[in-house]
């Protein structure tokens, strides 16, 4: 499991912007060459995406390139471009508007070829395919099914919203006049379910007011308390707050690695299914909840408590 608590994306285009993002706690940086680059720029964009991947200093991140839309003439020459020059130095590829398995395994296939091109290891690169219009939604369990590269499935609000015609403009906000429950509960559990049964990341999309932190971490909070595993952040004041809502607490990170210990000792030493902690009886299903949130810290780097 990659630790995907903050994905930041920085345009591809702004050599200040990738140089600064090297040193932010991020965990995961994502050089856009799409939405964030003028189509004027964007061939240029690759070249510095290309030298930003081989000379720059990317410790402890996930690196990741989010190509051009697949009905644009830029998504082929994006991969072609940036693969055989810094593939070595390269995570995943973001695959944007994934509307169908074929988007995903045309990735897939491409991406094959160039490693076999240039002498990478096969399959290596992995995918994160972007869920953002209706037809994403109603095809996601066979996106979710489609490549044993694919690692995350990643909301993309703003123009899910739009193909939905969400009376909204404010990306990540619900939308005015809708007062009952959340407008987002069923994408973000389809998201969800979709992922985690074919043992995915999900991913929230980013929240646009960028200013108002408190509200980034409410939108945060949601999605974590769902089962997400991050969410993207566009600034940098939103990586502190986005790492600290998709990390557990250090208290229920020193009791999930205390019951998995408690659960192991009982099964393997006493031979026991079960077993008392404190006042708390755990059991196989015990185990299984406190593996999800020890998995998460150790991700995240968290170390036990004494």
């Amino acid at each position: 499991m990659r630790a995907r608590r903050t994905t930041l994306s920085v345009p591809a285009s702004n050599p200040r912007f990738i140089e600064k993002a090297q040193g932010l706690p991020a965990d995961e940086v994502l050089l856009d060459l799409e939405d964030a680059v003028a189509p004027s720029a964007k061939e240029e964009a690759r070249k510095l995406v290309v030298a930003a991947l081989n000379e720059g200093d990317w410790t402890g991140k996930t690196r990741v390139v989010r190509i051009n839309d697949l009905d644009t003439h830029w998504a082929y020459r994006d991969v072609i471009e940036v693969v055989e020059g810094a593939g070595a130095n390269l995570d995943a590829i973001m695959l944007p508007k994934a509307q169908d398995a074929g988007h995903v395994q045309w990735l897939d296939r491409l991406l094959t070829q160039i490693e076999q091109a240039v002498g990478l290891p096969a399959g290596r690169i992995g995918i994160e395919a972007q869920i953002e219009d209706a037809r994403s939604m109603v095809n996601i369990d066979a996106i979710a099914a489609s490549s044993p590269r694919l690692e995350s499935l990643v909301l993309g609000p703003g123009d899910l919203m739009a193909s939905l015609n969400m009376k909204t403009l404010v990306v990540g906000e619900q939308p005015p006049g809708y007062t009952e429950g959340d407008a987002y509960h069923y994408i973000l559990m389809r998201i969800l379910i979709a992922a985690r049964a074919h043992d995915l990341q999900a991913i929230d999309g980013p929240y646009f007011n960028i200013k108002d932190v408190d509200a980034f971490t409410r939108v945060a909070q949601r999605a974590a308390a769902l089962g997400f595993d991050g969410k993207w952040v566009l600034h940098p004041t939103q990586i502190e707050a986005g790492n600290a809502v998709f990390a557990p607490s250090q208290d229920d990170y020193d009791r999930a690695e205390l019951i998995l210990d408690a659960y192991e000792h009982s099964v393997n030493v006493e031979g026991r299914g079960a077993a008392r902690l404190g006042d708390e009886m755990i059991d196989e299903a015990s185990r299984k909840m406190a593996l999800v949130v020890a998995a998460k810290g150790r991700a995240a780097g968290m170390t036990r408590t004494p």
